[in-house]
């Protein structure tokens, strides 16, 4: 993998892990507040996140790897 390539994956591993931070952080902001609904979707959407992020990070080790 060239280091542009890279660079850019862990870039963006990076931008998603906050991203998923800040989802999971809002989804027990809305449990306190009793708002299950909003707290839920937010909870889903960060575990959609989540598995994109453990993706990348397989992606990026399988091509040190090489």
């Amino acid at each position: 993998m060239k280091p542009e390539t890279k660079n850019v994956l862990l870039k963006a591993y990076a931008q998603l892990h906050q991203i998923t931070e800040e989802l999971y952080s809002a989804s027990d902001k809305a449990v306190e507040n009793n708002d299950f609904e909003d707290a839920s979707l937010l909870a889903s959407r960060a575990d959609r996140l989540y598995e994109e992020i453990e993706n990348l990070e397989i992606v990026i080790s399988e091509q040190e790897e090489i």
